[in-house]
């Protein structure tokens, strides 16, 4: 009999349990502080309600921790929480901060909102990697003239290449074309004239201070035409880690500022999304035009600077107070 007795008190404690747990709810609460009967207990005294602080222990070191003085505490009450005495609605501290003796002009808690800013950052970095395209038109009377003669001047502007940009760089065929030259004459169908064979290659190269070089050398070897350079950068990971901690620290910034403006601080960060960090857009250089074998200058060719750009949206929970 006692056994049974025994289990049913269990049951009803459990189902006491189950059931207190859907009402426990997030709320503020400002009150007096005040030491319990329980050995290093405190409690909230807010008006006729007791609300027992369950995790003091996070705040007993703060000098306005003492009993008497005001606090303003957000959490949430815990009703599935027994304790030995049970004095006062057991209450899970989130934030607590100490509340103005009257008439010295301080902050008053009034509640916690949310804000929602943006940070944006631009982070420039030198490229670090070249990109080159040069080709080789040859025409002729007839299909095999022409792309004869292609392949024996290809021949020499890939080994001029290679050459002038260095065993490090990476050289690969990114384009073949061979194609009729028609004519055309009001009335008649067009008549083939020829043939145009178009060889392209690109050259992938880290060291810039050759580029210069290797458009000089691919003219001299017989390219008649490079598209145009592009310069990028490979290793980017540095530059947008920099671009995105800069755009969340000016997120940050910006809802600090929001906050004191409010008369208020900022107690947690709730959220924080990455919109996106911006690739760097290659610099394309001008069409070159190529310079006869006579020509003492080399060709001048300046890198200039890449873009990375960053944006960071946060929300942050506000204490808001009124003077």
């Amino acid at each position: 009999m006692k056994r049974k007795l025994i289990n049913i008190l269990a049951a009803l404690a459990l189902a006491t349990l189950f059931t207190t747990q859907v009402f426990a709810k997030e709320m503020t609460v400002q009150g007096r502080l005040q030491k319990t009967v329980e050995p290093g207990g405190w409690v909230i005294v807010a008006g006729n309600q007791k609300y027992l602080i369950l995790n003091s222990q996070h705040f007993q070191n703060e000098k306005w921790f003492a009993e008497g003085n005001e606090v303003a505490s957000s959490g949430e009450t815990r009703p599935d929480v027994m304790t030995t005495y049970m004095e006062g609605t057991p209450f899970e501290v989130r934030t607590m901060r100490p509340l103005a003796q009257g008439g010295t002009g301080a902050s008053v808690l009034i509640g916690l909102t949310k804000v929602s800013v943006t940070g944006d950052s631009i982070v420039q970095a030198q490229p670090d990697t070249a990109i080159l395209t040069v080709s080789v038109v040859t025409q002729g009377h007839n299909a095999l003239e022409a792309q004869q003669d292609n392949a024996n001047r290809s021949d020499a502007v890939v080994k001029a290449l290679k050459s002038a940009a260095g065993a490090r760089a990476e050289v690969k065929t990114s384009g073949y074309n061979l194609q009729p030259i028609r004519a055309y004459k009001e009335g008649l169908p067009p008549s083939i004239t020829g043939y145009e064979a178009r060889n392209s290659v690109t050259v992938t190269m880290s060291d810039l201070t050759r580029v210069g070089a290797v458009i000089d050398a691919t003219a001299q070897a017989g390219s008649n035409d490079i598209s145009g350079i592009s310069f990028t950068l490979r290793k980017d990971r540095p530059a947008r880690d920099q671009a995105l901690a800069e755009a969340t620290r000016e997120a940050l910034s910006k809802a600090q500022v929001v906050a004191t403006a409010l008369g208020g601080r900022v107690v947690r960060i709730v959220e924080v999304q990455e919109e996106g960090v911006q690739q760097p857009r290659p610099i394309y250089a001008d069409q070159f035009q190529m310079k006869s074998m006579s020509a003492a200058a080399p060709t001048p060719v300046e890198v200039g600077t890449l873009d990375i750009t960053s944006r960071v949206q946060l929300v942050a929970e506000i204490e808001v107070g009124q003077r």
